[in-house]
This record gives C-alpha cells, sequence and structure tokens, in this order.
C-alpha cells in the first residue's frame, strides 16, 4: 500500500533521529509533526509507534518501519521540486550506493544522538572488527585482502581511527601487509585506502598465514 509524501517524510525524519521524539520536538526541529489521520495510518500499519507523552504524542519507528522505509529509498522517495529536493533526492540515492557497497542497514547508520556520542570507537574495537572483515573477504587462511575493501566495510570508523587499527595488527605476529607490485594497477582509491609505514605504503592484508 502506497504511502503518501508527508507519511514518507516523517518516517526519514524519525530514522535520522533514530530514537522516540515528540511532536514539539518533531515541530522545533524539523517544522513538522504527525497527527490525525497520517499518524493513525502509520500506526495501523505497524511502521511507527506512537504514544502519548504528556499531551503530545511521541513517535518512534518499528522494526517494520526501518525494513518499510529502506524499501522506499531504494525504490526512489518521491520529492518536491526544486532546490531542497533536488539535495534531498542527491542525499537519499547516495545513501543507498552507501549501504549496497558496506553491507549495512539503514539501522547500522542512524543511531540515538546520545548512544552514538556515548561509545567512542577505539583502535582496539576496530582491530577485532578487521579480523571479523577479513575473515568474511579471505578465501583461504592467510590470503590476502585489499585494505581498499576492508575500508569501505568499515566505512563508519574514522580514518585515523582505521589508521591506529591497522598499525597495530601490523605489528602481530599473525598479521602481514604488502604494497601491490604494479603500481600501475592501483587505483585512486587503492592509494587513498594505503597505510603508510615508513616509507612504504601498503596495500593488502593477510592474516592467519602459517
Amino acid at each position: 500500500m502506497a504511502l503518501s509524501v508527508p507519511q514518507v517524510s516523517v518516517m526519514i525524519v524519525l530514522m535520522a533521529e533514530a530514537d522516540e521524539v515528540t511532536n514539539p520536538e518533531l515541530k522545533k526541529r524539523y517544522g513538522l509533526t504527525l497527527d490525525g489521520e497520517d499518524r493513525r495510518r502509520l500506526n495501523d500499519l505497524k511502521l511507527v509507534e506512537s504514544c502519548k507523552r504528556g499531551r503530545s504524542f511521541a513517535h518512534v519507528l518499528t522494526d517494520d518501519g526501518w525494513a518499510r522505509l529502506a524499501e522506499e529509498i531504494r525504490a526512489g522517495v518521491k520529492v518536491t521540486s526544486g532546490s531542497n529536493g533536488a539535495a534531498l533526492r542527491a542525499v537519499l540515492a547516495g545513501l543507498v550506493r552507501f549501504l549496497a557497497r558496506t553491507d549495512q542497514r539503514l539501522g547500522d547508520v542512524f543511531q540515538p544522538a546520545q548512544e552514538a556520542d556515548s561509545r567512542e570507537t577505539t583502535p582496539e574495537d576496530v582491530e577485532g572488527r578487521v579480523r571479523a572483515v577479513y575473515a568474511e573477504l579471505a578465501r583461504e587462511p592467510g590470503g590476502w585482502v585489499s585494505l581498499t575493501d576492508v575500508r569501505l566495510r568499515l566505512a563508519d570508523v574514522p580514518k585515523d581511527v582505521m589508521d591506529a587499527a591497522l598499525r597495530g595488527l601490523n605489528r602481530q605476529p599473525d598479521v602481514v601487509m604488502v604494497p601491490e607490485d604494479n603500481q600501475k594497477a592501483l587505483r585512486p582509491q587503492d592509494r587513498s585506502s594505503a597505510l603508510a609505514v615508513g616509507d612504504q605504503d601498503k596495500h593488502y592484508l593477510s592474516i592467519g598465514a602459517r
């Protein structure tokens, strides 16, 4: 069943907030509210859960709402004409490409502000994630995996934190990093994804070679 532009729009806002938001907060931050028929429809479809908070309603996306919104974004959200609509269309198209490239979901990208602020990513945390990504990408233990592919899978990690994690891994006995022999074969993204170790750029990672 098709959703209206206002209904999808408020779902996008709830996605960005990734938390319960009251109508006064929606009004103050974004100039919109979820009331009347739109609220009842999204509630009936189990896409948004609404409850009273004092004299106002508060809203949050359900699991079905996250899944439906992912479908709407992939299919192409209808937006208003003009520069604002064009900007939103471009951002959503970029989001679709990012999710496809990194094999992530909307819920991996959008998180509550408090949760995101209170959880600091450390190189030690990222080392474990790199090992997990390597295990998924390597065809065999010790096989070579491009650092470009690793960084794409962990695109949410800041570059400086990722570099520190890779340097930490490079000091571990079961880890080897090497440069690309054929420098002419390197793409721009390979060069930007390389890890500088001393005076040499490393492009490939091997873990667990015997």
